[in-house]
């Protein structure tokens, strides 16, 4: 079965050849689609003259407008503009199956995907993402950005800790949104068997990083300044944590051979000069956050009891009882992370539940999070973020000694 429908697939055809693949999935992103169109047009034509570019916006069933405002988007010659639909699960994921379908259908040696709510995006985007691998330096290109000290809490909170010390690489952005993949490795994508797991949603973007990472292919980051986009409050993220880091769990058991040998980590290349601007605030609700947490208590107390350490369990109940801003610290996380990771694959347990009891812990270590960096510039939130991300490597060893176990 196919991502990408027969229409698409006809129309890119008659395209003949092409090298260099913009793919944009969208749901209800009328208000922004077409400025993302027109802008990757204008990078592919500037940039990367006598390349032959396509822009594919794979639209999951929008109700605003969405593909007409893609469609309408004016672009320079000889971009061409390719609207579709996909089929399989709705999601992210699915989208981005069929944008690497008319990769690898037009022969393309390079796709960049980015997605359809940027409002910050900026030609040289396109040449930052894509020219690394145009020019055989590197087979994926993962972005780093300036954001806000809460925007993109999953990201700082576990995606990034917890794949810079499983894996060692150093991706600040694994769950970015926008990337550059090789030709080659489009192909090595999309013949693993996962489309209809979590990565047809939202955990398309940390599996596509971990299969780089995991599978030899030269990584690299690309500085694109500030993302400027439609943020959300992190109360609201629960759907999309599950996915993400259920994709994430589930990739323990698809590469032990790689994470459980990995101590420390190391710095990826990065190309591209930093762009020196301030992020746009993003909103953060602490007393919902802690609220969520203490109801996560009340209704998944049966499934802490059984997936983590008795230490991890008490210090939790205490978080909920005190408050997690001093409780629940970045050890104690990583410590929770590592046990509920094990417990995602152990016989006893439902993974689902699992996952689903994981959310307001990460609900607390948010508020923890925005408790302690209140006061903190960008630049100083960083740091703390890198702290924690040298936790994780510290505490690895209890989810390598929990593993063995199973």
């Amino acid at each position: 079965m196919h991502g990408l429908p027969g229409e698409a697939r006809r129309e890119l055809r008659r395209l003949g050849r092409v090298d260099l693949v913009v793919g944009i999935p969208s749901f209800n992103n009328a208000r922004t689609v077409g400025h993302v169109v027109e802008t990757v047009a204008d990078g592919v034509t500037r940039y990367f003259p006598g390349v032959r570019g396509v822009v594919v916006n794979a639209d999951g069933g929008s109700a605003d407008g969405t593909p007409e405002a893609a469609a309408a988007a004016r672009v320079p010659e000889p971009v061409r503009v390719v609207c579709t639909g996909y089929e399989g699960i709705r999601g992210k994921g699915s989208a981005v199956r069929a944008v690497l379908e008319a990769v690898q259908l037009v022969g393309a040696r390079c796709c960049v995907l980015v997605d359809a709510d940027l409002r910050s995006i900026e030609p040289w985007w396109v040449q930052r993402l894509a020219g690394p691998v145009l020019a055989g330096q590197a087979d994926y290109v993962a972005p780093l950005y300036v954001r806000h000290k809460y925007d993109g809490t999953i990201t700082n909170n576990l995606a990034y800790p917890m794949t810079r010390a499983l894996y060692g690489p150093r991706v600040r952005q694994p769950i970015g949104g926008e990337f550059g993949v090789a030709g080659a490795l489009v192909g090595r994508l999309l013949a693993k068997p996962v489309w209809g797991s979590d990565v047809a949603r939202f955990g398309v973007d940390i599996w596509m990083t971990t299969t780089a990472v995991c599978e030899g292919s030269r990584v690299v980051q690309a500085r694109l300044g500030v993302k400027v986009h439609d943020p959300r409050d992190p109360a609201g993220l629960g759907p999309m944590f599950q996915q993400v880091v259920g994709t994430m769990f589930s990739l323990l058991a698809v590469y032990p051979f790689r994470w459980r040998q990995v101590r420390g980590s190391h710095p990826v290349p990065t190309v591209g000069d930093p762009v020196e601007a301030e992020p746009e605030p993003v909103p953060v609700t602490v007393s919902a956050l802690v609220d969520r947490f203490r109801e996560g208590q009340r209704v998944h107390g049966g499934v802490w009891s059984r997936a983590l350490g008795a230490d991890v369990r008490e210090q939790l109940d205490r978080a909920a009882e005190l408050g997690p801003a001093e409780h629940l610290t970045d050890r104690w996380w990583a410590r929770a992370v590592y046990d509920f990771a094990v417990a995602f694959h152990r016989d006893d347990l439902d993974p689902d539940a699992v996952v689903a009891a994981l959310v307001p812990v990460y609900f607390g270590r948010v508020a923890a999070f925005a408790e302690q960096t209140r006061e903190l510039d960008t630049a100083a939130a960083e740091v703390v973020v890198e702290r924690q991300a040298a936790v994780f490597e510290e505490e690895k060893t209890r989810l390598v000694t929990a593993w063995e176990r199973l």
